[in-house]
């Protein structure tokens, strides 16, 4: 199995991450990564969704836990052989601050081969991510 872990610590609550992850319409705003995202359902574990990447074809993916901790998604790579997924937690700090994790694996038959060249791919924008994220957090309006 591969695995690589980002981190950044967010002046917001994680309600206010929690209303940016459940947001799907707008990740394009804070991640560049991302040209747009479908769901087939509510933002909870069990749905499916199309998420479209600059210069790729969509990939399928499937949340695989929700809670006000976070989420986690999975996606198959099946002609591969590989599972990505990514966990996107989120810690309560004091002062109504929290730190944003994001957790890549890579795993399955193939992973030792592959998750070196796939998981860098996944997570080569991850410190953009989480900086954009930051940024607009530390904007929203506070309730």
């Amino acid at each position: 199995m591969w695995s690589a872990e980002y981190s950044t610590e967010i002046d917001a609550t994680p309600d206010v991450i929690n209303a940016f992850f459940a947001d799907t319409a707008r990740w394009p705003e804070w991640n560049a990564g991302t040209e747009w995202v479908e769901l087939d359902g509510p933002f909870a574990a069990g749905t499916t969704a199309r998420m479209k990447i600059p210069g790729e074809d969509p990939l399928v993916f499937r949340l695989v836990q929700v809670s006000p901790d976070g989420f986690e998604d999975e996606t198959p790579i099946d002609d591969a052989g590989v599972v990505v997924r990514v966990r996107h937690a989120i810690e309560r700090l004091a002062d109504g601050r929290c730190r944003v994790v994001y957790r890549a694996t890579v795993d399955g038959p193939n992973a030792e081969k592959l998750g070196p060249d796939i998981g860098p791919q996944v997570t080569a924008d991850f410190p953009e991510v989480l900086a954009a994220l930051k940024a607009r957090a530390e904007a929203a309006p506070r309730t």
